[in-house]
């Protein structure tokens, strides 16, 4: 019976005949070239090569050669595709730039994308074209997940090309994520003109890139995306992260103090409006972007400072101590 015919791979998944041949090969200084005949992939990759003096024997490269060999050969490659996704940029983006925004085939300036790679796909191409501006709401900002910690690194690159063009990058955070070291160390690592400012509350996630095309989540768990590029729809989301930019306390890269009345946290503050509202304990975490959890201790200290007792009694006290006519 003839052996089974050799699968091809790349020398990162050696099989287990070409693993064992060539450890002998190492062992012995040798293996006949009928062996390694039937496992073509070591000379193939270059871990085996005829002897000079007997061209019936093999014998082995050393696996720190082989391995700084194709280490190299790796790299090149790398490098190749870069310089590759560089050029189709560069080509791509003045194509984009010329075309200028186009409205959605059916006219409306609006397309559904569904899947985290399209989404961000479209993203990524917005972005290629973009010059002056992106503007963002980023609410309750986590990175505990791969896909999380995948997106993040996408987004840094490209927001980092738009700066290096002379854009600017302005984001929008929930207080919550003042003191996030993973937020703040995304902002250490940018360089240009970006800042970023806080709110107690956010609307849902938005990016608007160049005040031209924009996205926001059109389902809970933000797998499907809305693309709007419609001019009205678009300078309308524009105008209200302008509002809220206004609005917000500076986070970086000046901080400001947030303001609040005396004994009075800036949260504590927040959580009493939304008391007075008649909300649970559960939204009040959600909107606020903590978990149920903190929004109960800072319930309690709130009504420690105010001296209530119970639910009803603190928002009476709330009512009565003015807390939510003061300015801000």
């Amino acid at each position: 019976m003839s052996p089974a015919p050799h699968t091809e791979h790349g020398p990162e998944d050696l099989c287990a005949a070409g693993a064992a041949l060539y450890e002998r090969a190492l062992r012995e200084g040798h293996v006949s070239a009928r062996e390694a005949a039937e496992v073509p992939c070591l000379l193939d990759h270059g871990l085996l090569h005829p002897a000079v003096h007997d061209p019936k024997r093999c014998e082995p490269a050393h696996p720190a050669a082989a391995l700084h060999r194709l280490l190299r050969a790796s790299g090149e490659r790398i490098a190749r595709e870069r310089r590759r996704e560089e050029r189709l940029t560069e080509t791509f983006g003045a194509l984009i730039r010329a075309a200028g925004v186009r409205p959605a085939a059916d006219g409306s300036g609006l397309r559904l994308l569904g899947g985290i790679p399209r989404i961000n796909l479209a993203i990524t191409e917005a972005m290629a074209g973009a010059s002056s501006e992106l503007l963002c709401v980023q609410p309750n900002v986590r990175y505990g997940n791969q896909r999380d910690r995948t997106a993040s690194a996408v987004a840094m690159e490209r927001d980092q090309a738009l700066l290096d063009r002379g854009g600017r990058i302005r984001t929008l955070y929930q207080h919550t994520q003042r003191h996030a070291l993973l937020v703040l160390a995304r902002y250490e690592e940018l360089r240009g003109d970006v800042e970023a400012r806080s709110l107690d509350e956010v609307t849902d996630r938005l990016i608007v890139v160049d005040r031209a095309v924009a996205y926001l989540p059109a389902n809970e768990d933000s797998s499907l995306a809305l693309e709007v590029r419609h001019p009205a729809l678009v300078s309308f989301l524009a105008t209200a992260f302008d509002r809220l930019w206004r609005l917000a306390t500076p986070m970086y890269p000046h901080t400001a103090q947030q303001p609040s009345p005396p004994g009075i946290t800036p949260r504590q503050h927040a959580i009493a409006a939304l008391l007075v509202e008649g909300h649970t304990d559960a939204v009040i975490a959600d909107r606020l972007g903590m978990n149920i959890r903190t929004a109960r201790e800072h319930i309690a200290k709130l009504a420690a400072t105010l001296g209530s007792t119970s639910r009803a009694q603190l928002g009476y006290l709330i009512g009565r101590s003015g807390i939510l006519d003061r300015e801000r």
